[in-house]
């Protein structure tokens, strides 16, 4: 066993009440000093009440080893001790019994009044005794039996009283210190969570950004180069036209991607847990570089860029119509490039799953909101770059970054055969 009650591994338990090993070794080395000391004791207490010695020594051997009993009924061994004090027996057993008691949980009142109990019944028998066998003045007698019971009761009651609560206040302090060991590893595993939370977030918004800034760059860039396959011989002028596109194309993608890369390469938040379980990095730092990654606060598209990206889905052959509603009263950084970012994204769309559809594009200003919707009919036919790869994430990615500002986007083919995404924004 350990010193917590715990067994060691290849040992047995104690036996009985005992918690560990080396309590019962105390116990028994105590029972065996005391039963020789009763025992010695009976020899005397037989002569002196007339019965043969060999049961005064049985009387004592019995007295003696009820010491051992004093972890699980201390209050047993304080009464044995008050029952033979009268035979001028069990000085060790009356001492350790008053000290176990006072050490051990039972309520204050009961150790007070079987220490007041073994107080009186010492004070008699020594007041008895002393004054049969010593010529002296009763005051003294009063005095040396007060003396004798004070001293046999009150040291092993205080200092027990002193060990109990010692011993109450280490258990206190191993539970605050199990306790304190369980809310760290809490900590620790809620901090980890967070920290994957955030390196996933992270992820999340490097992965969207990438999506809008290469899918419609590259969409527009595969549609002009297919059409400048197809006009190359028959028309030089408008291959030419749509060579310089798609070289302007390339050149805004690799410069958005570029401002991109230096975001990360400038800042980069190391959001970790150390042993300590308390969460590493600055959430701030974090925060603004998650907000940069996204297109920071102060740049990327906004809505006086829609124009001219509209003007881009036309060039490659689409025919756009764009109705504003309202006049802007000015918003946020993060609403203006969450617009721009969801017509971005479904233009791409329009390229990519209906070649040669009309395409409407609506934008609403309200009172405290913002509103978009595009809207494509039925595909025209086949056109230059029909065809192109979807990875299926653009529709996720808007409805992610809509509802990351507290806005409602809806999704889903019209009745007249085409497709229709439409949000709205809280304009805060």
């Amino acid at each position: 066993m350990t010193c917590t009650g715990e067994e060691v591994e290849g040992r047995g338990a104690p036996p009985l009440w005992w918690a560990r090993r080396r309590d019962v070794v105390v116990d028994v080395a105590l029972a065996v000093v005391s039963v020789v000391e009763c025992a010695w004791e009976g020899v005397a207490f037989a002569h002196e009440a007339g019965v043969p010695v060999v049961l005064g020594v049985l009387f004592g051997v019995v007295v003696g080893s009820a010491i051992v009993l004093r972890r699980r009924w201390p209050a047993a061994v304080v009464l044995v001790g008050i029952a033979v004090a009268p035979a001028a027996m069990g000085f060790l057993l009356g001492v350790v019994g008053l000290y176990s008691l006072a050490s051990s949980g039972v309520p204050r009142r009961i150790i007070a009044t079987l220490a007041s109990m073994s107080l009186a019944g010492t004070f008699v028998v020594t007041y008895l005794r002393t004054r049969g066998d010593v010529e002296a003045d009763t005051a003294l007698v009063v005095v040396l039996s007060v003396f004798m019971a004070v001293a046999l009761t009150v040291p092993p009651v205080l200092f027990g009283l002193y060990v109990g609560a010692r011993r109450r206040l280490m258990e206190s302090l191993h539970e605050r210190a199990d306790s304190l060991e369980r809310e760290l590893s809490l900590l620790a595993d809620r901090a980890e969570e967070r920290a994957e939370w955030a390196r996933k977030e992270e992820r999340t918004r490097i992965a969207r950004e990438m999506h809008d800034v290469v899918a419609h760059r590259v969409s527009l860039m595969v549609v002009h180069a297919a059409a400048l396959e197809a006009v190359a011989l028959k028309d030089p002028a408008r291959a030419a036209r749509n060579a310089a596109l798609v070289g302007d194309m390339g050149r805004q993608a690799l410069t958005e991607l570029r401002e991109m890369l230096g975001v990360l390469r400038a800042e980069s938040p190391k959001v970790g847990v150390p042993r300590s379980g308390v969460l590493v990095g600055s959430a701030g730092s974090a925060g603004r570089v998650m907000a940069s990654v996204a297109g920071g606060e102060e740049e990327g598209p906004s809505l006086a860029g829609l124009e001219a990206l509209v003007g881009q889905s036309r060039a490659a052959g689409m025919v756009v119509e764009v109705v504003v509603q309202g006049e802007s009263p000015g918003y946020a950084a993060v609403v203006e490039r969450t617009v721009y970012r969801v017509v971005q994204e479904a233009l791409t769309n329009c390229h990519k799953h209906a070649p040669g559809a009309r395409v409407v594009v609506r934008l609403a200003h309200r009172v405290g909101e913002v509103a978009m919707q595009v809207e494509n009919g039925p595909c025209g036919g086949e056109v230059a770059g029909a065809g192109l790869p979807s990875g299926g994430n653009g529709l996720v990615g808007m409805k992610e970054r809509v509802s990351g500002l507290g806005g409602v986007f809806v999704s889903g083919p019209t009745e007249a055969g085409g497709f229709r995404v439409s949000a709205i924004l809280p304009a805060g």
